[in-house]
């Protein structure tokens, strides 16, 4: 199971892998351009879900801005070689992976989408 998969699964997004794996959308080849595929999984309510995580932890961690702290909150391993492994797997372009400040900004960024994309109810100012 990579990364991505364990945050979707912390977060209520399917029970297992497979289901994980089909939770992606795919795109509709006989809908118009400018229809947006629809995707057939219910809405995970990710803001709740983070922020009660927040609340009851001791730490002062802002998952809104990073991925250090968001990986912390869902109990993951959120060392320098994890976040590269996620960004390898979601992936990053090659010029922000060698700058740890840049991954960690696209990761952060590409994470709330992945998420949004899946089902997750991401407020736009997140995006």
């Amino acid at each position: 199971m990579g990364i991505f998969s364990k945050i979707l699964a912390k977060l209520g997004f399917g029970n297992d892998e497979k289901e994980v794996a089909a939770a992606a959308p795919v795109p509709d080849v006989t809908a118009p351009a400018a229809a947006p595929a629809p995707v057939a999984i219910s809405a995970v309510d990710v803001v709740s879900k983070l922020e009660s995580l927040a609340k009851a932890n001791p730490e002062k961690l802002n998952w809104k801005i990073s991925i250090v702290d968001l990986m912390k909150l869902l109990g993951l391993d959120s060392s320098l070689a994890a976040r590269k492994e996620l960004a390898g797997e979601l992936g990053c372009p090659a010029e922000k992976m060698g700058d740890s400040a840049q991954m960690n900004m696209w990761l952060h960024k590409t994470v709330l989408q992945k998420l949004a994309a899946n089902g997750g109810n991401i407020p736009a100012e997140l995006l």
